[in-house]
C-alpha cells in the first residue's frame, strides 16, 4: 500500500483538491445571498449541490489515478459514438438555459454534454494520432478524418448555440493536432482553411448580441447600463478588493450588483473578498496544474500518454484564460466557468476525472523511470593495462 502511494502524483492531488475546496467555499460566499434574493431558493442550495459534486470529484480523482489510462485508446471510437449522441439528443430532449439548447434537465440532476466532449475529444485524437504516427506525415491519410469528426461535434454545439465551449473544443483540437507531429506546410493550410471557414461563416456566427459582448468587453463604459454593466461590477469588485481584500463572506458585488457571481465571475468575488493576494493564489494553483500536466507529457515516452496529457493540461490552460479574460475585460464575455472554482456539476467532475488520468500518466511516466533506473548497470571504464601491472606489483 505505502508503495502505492509513493507512485502518486503528489502535486497533482494536493492542487485539484485545494483549489475545488477552496472553490466551493467561495461558491456559499458568492451565492449566500444571490440566491435566496434573485433565485428564490434557501442560502446553502448551491453549498450543498457543489459538496455533492466535489466528493463525486475527488472519488473520480482517484479512481481515474490508479484506472490504467491506455484503456481509453480502445473507447476512442466508443466515446465518437457517445459524443455524436449526446450532442444531437439535445434538440429532441434538451433544456434551454441562457437561449441555448445545451443542458440535459433530468430532474434533481442537469447534465452539459459539452463539458464531456471536451475529454472526448481529447481521448479521441490522442489515440488517433497516436496510431497515425508512423505515416503522420500523409494529410489526407493521417490529419483529415479526423478533422471531419471534428467539424461535425463543433457544428452541433454552434447549432445550440454554446460558443463558448465550441471556441475552447476548437483551440483544444487545434494544439494537440499541431503537436501531434504533422509537418509544418500542413499547419499552415489547416490556419488558411480555419481562417476562410471562419470569415465565410461570420454573416451566420456574427449578431447583433455578439457585437454587443465586443463593444461590452472592451467600450464598457458607452453602456454601462447594458453591454457593459457586467465588466463594469467586475472592475468595481476588483478595485475594492485591492491587495487584501475585504473579508471573506463580506464583498458587496455580490449582493445583486454582478451578474452570475457563483458561476462565470467568480474570480471577481475572490478579488473583491481576499484580495490580489487570493487571485494570485488562485491562479498560481491552476498554473501549478497546467505546467505539471505540461512536464507529464513532456517525460512520457508512449505518444498517446503525452498527447493525452498535453490535452488536458490545454484544456485547463484554455478554460482559465477565457474565464479570467472575460472577467478582466480581455476577452468577450462567453459564460465559461473557471475550472475547479466556478460552480457547476458536470463541469467539477469531468475536469476532477482528466486530472485522475493525468496523474496515472504520471504515476506510470514514475514507475517505468524507477524500472529503466533499477536494470540499468552503467558500464565499468576499463582499467589502464599500465595501472594494473602497479597494482599487481604492489600486492
Amino acid at each position: 500500500m505505502l508503495q502505492r502511494l509513493k507512485t502518486y502524483d503528489f502535486t497533482l492531488l494536493f492542487a485539484p483538491i485545494a483549489l475545488v475546496s477552496f472553490g466551493t467555499v467561495m461558491v456559499y460566499s458568492a451565492s449566500m445571498v444571490y440566491g435566496p434574493v434573485v433565485l428564490d431558493v434557501p442560502s446553502n442550495h448551491y453549498l450543498l449541490k457543489q459538496l455533492q459534486w466535489m466528493v463525486l470529484g475527488i472519488i473520480m480523482l482517484f479512481f481515474m489515478s490508479v484506472f490504467p489510462y491506455r484503456h481509453f485508446k480502445r473507447l476512442a471510437k466508443a466515446t465518437v459514438l457517445l459524443m455524436v449522441i449526446l450532442l444531437v439528443g439535445l434538440f429532441i430532449f434538451g433544456s434551454e438555459v441562457n437561449n441555448s439548447l445545451s443542458w440535459y434537465d433530468l430532474g434533481p440532476l442537469s447534465f452539459q454534454p459539452a463539458e464531456f466532449v471536451k475529454i472526448g475529444i481529447i481521448i479521441y485524437l490522442a489515440s488517433v494520432y497516436a496510431n497515425k504516427q508512423e505515416y503522420i506525415g500523409n494529410f489526407p491519410k493521417a490529419v483529415l478524418p479526423p478533422l471531419v469528426i471534428i467539424s461535425v461535434l463543433l457544428g452541433l454545439i454552434i447549432m445550440q448555440p454554446d460558443i463558448g465551449s465550441a471556441a475552447i473544443i476548437g483551440m483544444l483540437a487545434s494544439i494537440m493536432i499541431m503537436s501531434s507531429g504533422i509537418k509544418g506546410r500542413h499547419i499552415l493550410l489547416l490556419v488558411v482553411v480555419t481562417a476562410g471557414i471562419l470569415i465565410m461563416a461570420g454573416s451566420q456566427l456574427v449578431t447583433e448580441e455578439r457585437i454587443n459582448r465586443f463593444s461590452g468587453a472592451y467600450q464598457p463604459f458607452e453602456a454601462p447600463e447594458s453591454d457593459g454593466y457586467h465588466l463594469i461590477q467586475s472592475y468595481v469588485a476588483i478595485a475594492t478588493g485591492g491587495l487584501t481584500g475585504v473579508g471573506l463572506g463580506q464583498g458587496v458585488q455580490k449582493l445583486g450588483y454582478l451578474p452570475e457571481p457563483h458561476t462565470d465571475f467568480i474570480m471577481a468575488v475572490i478579488a473583491e473578498e481576499l484580495g490580489f493576494i487570493g487571485v494570485v493564489i488562485t491562479v498560481g494553483l491552476l498554473a501549478t496544474i497546467v505546467l505539471r500536466g505540461l512536464y507529464i507529457s513532456w517525460r512520457c515516452k508512449d505518444a498517446f500518454g503525452s498527447l493525452l496529457a498535453l490535452g488536458i493540461s490545454s484544456l485547463f490552460a484554455i478554460q482559465s484564460f477565457i474565464n479570467l479574460g472575460a472577467m478582466s475585460g480581455l476577452l468577450p464575455i462567453t459564460g465559461v466557468t473557471l475550472p475547479l472554482v466556478s460552480y457547476g456539476g458536470s463541469s467539477l467532475v469531468i475536469m476532477m476525472i482528466s486530472l485522475g488520468i493525468l496523474n496515472n500518466i504520471a504515476r506510470t511516466v514514475k514507475v517505468r523511470e524507477e524500472e529503466r533506473q533499477e536494470t540499468y548497470e552503467p558500464e565499468r571504464e576499463p582499467v589502464p593495462r599500465t595501472r594494473q601491472q602497479g597494482v599487481r606489483s604492489w600486492n
